[in-house]
C-alpha cells in the first residue's frame, strides 16, 4: 500500500534558486527540486510539495502577508491531502527576518505548536494522527540582496540545531539536521544550490526509512 509524505517548508522546499536581486523569482525545475528526488528514492511513497515562499511558523508577515502563517493554514493543507503518513517540517528561516524579532528558542517553540496541529489533525490513516520528521534548517549567512531583511539572523540561526532538538526530544519525534549535509549559499545567504538537492533528497530518504519503515 503506498503510503503518504507531506513535505511541509517555505522556499527551500518549494526551490527557490539563490537569488542575486531582490525582483528574483528562479524556480527549480521538478526533477532538480529536494521533493522530487526524495520520491524517486522512496519506494511505496507518494510525496507531496508544499512548499510557499516566503512561509513563517506562526507569524502573519505584516509585509507578504498573513498567508505565509504556517500554522493559520496548516489544517485546510492537511485535510486536503489526508491520509498522511508523515509531515516533514522544515521551517524557522523566514522566522529570523527582522520584522519578527525572535530568536532560536521562540523558533523552536513555534515549532512545537505545529507539531501539536499535525497530532490533533486526525488526518492519519484511520482519522489518527500522522507521524511527523522535524528538521532543522541550516545556519543562514547576511549576505547579498536579502541581508538586510536577515539582518541579525545568521547569529541566531546558529542555535536552531539545539534548540528545535530538543524540541523533537520532548514531543518524542524525529529529528534531522541540514547543517549535516547541506549549507545556503553564498549568492543570498538563505536558499540552496542545485547540489544540495540531491544531498537533502539522499538525507530525507535515509530519515524516512530510518524511523517510519
Amino acid at each position: 500500500m503506498t503510503r503518504t509524505l507531506l513535505c511541509y517548508g517555505d522556499s527551500n522546499t518549494h526551490g527557490t534558486m539563490p537569488m542575486a536581486e531582490i525582483e528574483d523569482m528562479g524556480r527549480f525545475g521538478p526533477g532538480i527540486r529536494w521533493p522530487h528526488l526524495l520520491a524517486g528514492k522512496l519506494n511505496g511513497w507518494t510525496v507531496i510539495e508544499e512548499g510557499l515562499p516566503g512561509r513563517t511558523t506562526v507569524h502573519d508577515d505584516p509585509i507578504e502577508g498573513p498567508h505565509r502563517n504556517g500554522l493559520s493554514v496548516l489544517p485546510a493543507i492537511l485535510e486536503s491531502h489526508r491520509p498522511i503518513d508523515v509531515v516533514l517540517i522544515m521551517l524557522g528561516t523566514n522566522d529570523l527576518k527582522g520584522r519578527f524579532s525572535v530568536n532560536a528558542s521562540d523558533v523552536a517553540h513555534s515549532l512545537e505548536r505545529l507539531v501539536r496541529a499535525v497530532e490533533v489533525s486526525r488526518c492519519g490513516p484511520g482519522a489518527g494522527a500522522p507521524q511527523v520528521l522535524l528538521v532543522a534548517p541550516p545556519p543562514i549567512l547576511e549576505a547579498g540582496c536579502l541581508a538586510g531583511m536577515f539582518e541579525g539572523g545568521a547569529e541566531k540561526s546558529r542555535g536552531f540545531a539545539a534548540r528545535i532538538a530538543e524540541t523533537a526530544r520532548r514531543m518524542g519525534v524525529p529529528f534531522l539536521d541540514t547543517a549535516d549535509v547541506v549549507a545556503v549559499s553564498e549568492i543570498d545567504g538563505i536558499h540552496y544550490d542545485e547540489p544540495a538537492q540531491e544531498a537533502l533528497a539522499t538525507a530525507f530518504a535515509g530519515a524516512i526509512v530510518r524511523h517510519f519503515g
